[in-house]
């Protein structure tokens, strides 16, 4: 049985070919400056929030993105937070997840074990 030779195609514009490439791998995020980042008073006893939940969910939808680990998601956030020039602090995960709560909203118990979600 013989070989299938895969198509060739001639790339007749460089130039547009090139920048095609460049645009591919670009990487933009975009953070709202007039989002609410910080957490909102509860009007409940106790410390209030330090983050909001959209600030908790973008870093968490990050970290599934690039598939990193708590900690380095906190490092990619605080270095994008300050190339964009906003001084806004970054979720703290290390008390929760240290105490087996985990900072992920959707948390269950089954079995008696804390069951998270697979993110």
């Amino acid at each position: 049985m013989s070989k299938l030779t895969p198509p060739r195609h001639k790339t007749t514009n460089w130039r547009s070919y090139n920048e095609a490439l460049k645009r591919r791998g670009s990487l933009r995020i975009w953070f709202d400056p007039s989002m609410r980042w910080e957490g909102a008073p509860t009007g409940r006893r106790g410390r209030r929030q330090s983050c909001s939940d959209a600030a908790i969910q973008s870093c968490l939808t990050l970290k599934v993105l690039f598939g990193m680990a708590l900690r380095q998601t906190t490092g990619f956030v605080e270095s994008l937070l300050r190339l964009i020039g906003l001084n806004w602090s970054v979720p703290d995960f290390e008390p929760r997840s240290a105490a087996g709560i985990g900072p992920w909203p959707s948390t269950s118990r089954i079995g008696g074990r804390m069951a998270r979600c697979p993110c």
